[in-house]
């Protein structure tokens, strides 16, 4: 199995910051945000990885990054369509790079699940998409998981619901098989002028294709400034538990 790593986006909420560096490039504990996803991904077997990014950040990812020699990992890029901006639009420049399954990783969730469970599972049997879910304190932040009565299927997903009547937010951790890009193009775009990742997985929904996984540790969307203050503290906390 490969992994993509989706690295792109204008950051606009970690200003001003991003006005000069991506923000899977910015400081989380002792390395930048995207080593955290790779070393995931590393650590559960997945050693083919694709990073997309925007065209302006692609030098800087190479400048730290390289190709993976370092970090013990192949890595490869692509750019992402200016035009298309959301994450449905960006997961499709995956196309020539996947095999049969893999897993998409948004650059900056963060984590402490091990993914090799989940990855074996996925790759039983007929699975053609799969999403990790976490139970939030603040579901109208996110894309949350409505679960049918006996908390076996996901019977919808509905993006930052004013009422929340489920706390399982849709982490940036999913599972496709190729079969996913012919779904992305039928997709239409948002009234944000997007094809969002949320009507994707809610396509797989009405076919009865979508599974799910629950995440049981931390995990942290570190997209704010906030968020990103807490990242850092969790993971320098975590270096210096290990150390001592």
């Amino acid at each position: 199995m490969k992994g993509v790593i989706l690295a792109g986006g204008k950051g606009t909420r970690l200003e001003p910051f991003t006005k000069v560096l991506n923000k899977h490039l910015l400081p989380v504990g002792p390395y930048p945000m995207i080593y955290w996803p790779i070393s995931k991904l590393k650590h559960a077997g997945i050693k083919d990885i694709l990073i997309i990014t925007n065209k302006q950040h692609l030098n800087p990812f190479i400048n730290i990054l390289g190709y993976g020699e370092e970090l013990g990992v192949n890595l490869s890029y692509n750019i992402q369509n200016e035009k298309g901006v959301g994450i449905a639009d960006a997961l499709k420049c995956a196309e020539e790079f996947v095999d049969d399954k893999f897993i998409v990783l948004l650059g900056d969730n963060l984590f402490d699940d091990d993914l090799l469970p989940f990855i074996v599972d996925f790759q039983k049997g007929h699975q053609q998409a799969k999403v990790l879910l976490k139970e939030v304190m603040d579901p109208e932040r996110y894309g949350i998981a409505l679960l049918d009565q006996r908390q076996n299927s996901i019977i919808s997903i509905i993006e930052k619901p004013k009422n929340p009547t489920s706390r399982l937010c849709v982490t940036g951790i999913y599972f496709y098989d190729k079969s996913v890009f012919k779904l992305i193009d039928s997709l239409h775009p948002s009234s944000r002028g997007e094809k969002e990742i949320t009507d994707l997985n809610n396509l797989y929904i009405n076919r009865n294709g979508l599974r799910f996984g629950i995440l049981k540790s931390w995990w942290l969307d570190a997209g704010t400034h906030h968020a990103l203050f807490k990242a850092n503290k969790h993971f320098y906390e975590r270096e210096i538990e290990t150390n001592s």
